[in-house]
């Protein structure tokens, strides 16, 4: 469903959501679920799905002409709704400005620390006085954490960006433009002490000066959305180096941890893809996690395995899988392709989310696999909100297809990627179970014959293609 903005139809939408979104807004700051460690808690102990759009100019204007023109966040939140969405990821730059390898530069603001001069940074701008905040910066960050918060969306606050500190190549000059770079601060602080012309000592803890003023940032971040409960922290995005940018992240994760339990509220921390380092992801001391791969192979080919066959979660850390992660530019073009990623995620008990390529206007993007992306997440949203999902776990062998959540004996979920017919072992099931099949590509619901448990059965689905299947006792 599309309106145009500000339609009469748009105006009426958005007022049905509102309404309707009262009833599922955050009920206290999520927690790890008791029961099943896949998934968030709500204040009222219902286990939490997350799924949705991110991109890149969510907090800070993001544009490639200096003084970016703003994001339409508002627009953004709309959208999100509109696709039922329910998650998002406030990204977080450190520098100004980064000139990409490719020869076009990105430009961003506001940046946390006040520019005071004297003298002029990198970008051309007053160099930054590191030891004053910015408070349009966090204002803008409590705005849209709240504006976030009044459409029932969690959000992820990202804290630090490695790719403001690590160039991967020579012709970025990432942390050339940084306000730890020695020439671009009024303080003294070199975040490159070896003279490499990366930062990584930045998101490392050998350098003390730098550790405190981060802790200082964070702190102000905390104080800025404590008393919000649609708030989960991440620490970085997909930092480098991580022999040294792990440690820094484990103790930024106790940081925040520890400061916040003077406060009235307590919330969440993950870490994301550490250089592909999965391991110090679930050796972490994170609640959550958004790794790299989870199998060897290429993240660049359809052929990866983490992509194609994502192995079941086991439940010992909540994963938020992203495409950002993945190799995102698998999903543009191939509608199906895209689709199947999201419901193969879904039934393996993963959070999926999508990384939207374009910085100024993820709306106006309009690729085949975006738009059954987008569709998927919020399908599979709703197969979450009406399932008694804590009781749910990844059970490949109940179903031949291998892609099934169930509470064996009371409710399976089932996804049949080639569609056709499936065999189930429904020998935990007493009685009768309703059962509904769904057209992942038209919507359709279908009410099927009730089937007996007890024993294996097999049912095909009544449509050509990839096809959803739950079954509930009644």
């Amino acid at each position: 469903m599309r309106f145009a903005r500000k339609s009469p139809e748009w105006s009426a939408f958005l007022l049905m959501a509102v309404s309707v979104l009262g009833a599922d807004a955050a009920r206290g700051p999520l927690r790890v679920h008791p029961r099943n460690p896949r998934y968030f808690s709500d204040g009222n102990g219902k286990a939490v799905y997350v799924t949705g759009s991110h991109t890149w100019a969510s907090l800070q204007d993001y544009d490639s002409t200096p003084n970016p023109a703003p994001f339409d966040y508002g627009y953004y939140l709309d959208f999100l709704k509109e696709h039922n969405h329910n998650f998002i990821r406030l990204w977080a730059w450190e520098a100004p400005r980064e000139d990409e390898a490719e020869g076009w530069t990105n430009y961003l603001d506001p940046m946390p620390s006040l520019r005071t001069g004297p003298g002029k940074a990198a970008d051309g701008g007053l160099k930054f006085d590191l030891t004053r905040f910015n408070t349009a910066y966090f204002d803008r960050l409590r705005a849209r954490v709240v504006a976030a918060r009044d459409r029932g969306i969690y959000v992820s606050v990202m804290l630090f960006q490695g790719w403001s500190v690590w160039s991967y190549n020579k012709a970025r000059r990432a942390f050339f433009y940084h306000p730890f770079h020695k020439d671009n601060n009024v303080n003294g602080v070199d975040g490159d002490p070896n003279g490499s012309g990366e930062g990584e000592e930045a998101h490392s803890l050998s350098v003390p000066a730098i550790t405190r003023l981060q802790e200082a940032y964070v702190r102000k971040v905390i104080d800025t959305v404590n008393d919000l409960d649609n708030v989960l922290f991440e620490i970085s995005n997909e930092c480098r180096n991580p022999e040294v940018s792990s440690l820094w992240q484990y103790h930024m994760i106790r940081f925040i941890k520890e400061y916040e339990r003077s406060k009235p509220k307590q919330h969440l921390v993950g870490m994301t893809d550490n250089g592909g380092d999965n391991s110090a992801l679930f050796a972490s001391p994170a609640d959550w996690i958004s790794p790299k791969a989870l199998s060897s192979g290429s993240i660049r080919r359809k052929t990866d395995p983490a992509v194609i066959d994502p192995p079941a979660t086991e439940g010992k850390k909540i994963i938020v899988y992203d495409t950002d992660h993945l190799g995102a530019h698998n999903f543009l073009d191939d509608a199906a392709f895209s689709r199947l990623w999201v419901w193969k995620s879904f039934t393996r008990g993963y959070n999926p989310i999508l990384m939207e390529l374009h910085q100024t206007n993820p709306m106006g993007d309009s690729r085949p696999g975006l738009l059954a992306a987008r569709k998927a997440m919020g399908d599979t949203l709703r197969y979450a909100g009406k399932m008694d999902l804590a009781a749910m776990t990844p059970r490949n062998e109940l179903a031949s297809s291998r892609y099934c959540l169930a509470n064996p004996g009371k409710e399976y979920l089932v996804y049949l990627p080639e569609g056709g017919e499936v065999s189930l072992d429904l020998a935990a099931a007493a009685g009768e179970l309703e059962v509904e099949w769904f057209n992942p590509r038209t919507s359709a619901v279908i009410k099927g014959a009730g089937v007996r448990g007890g024993a294996r059965r097999s049912l095909r689905a009544p449509f050509g293609g990839d096809a959803v299947l739950h079954l509930a006792a009644k």
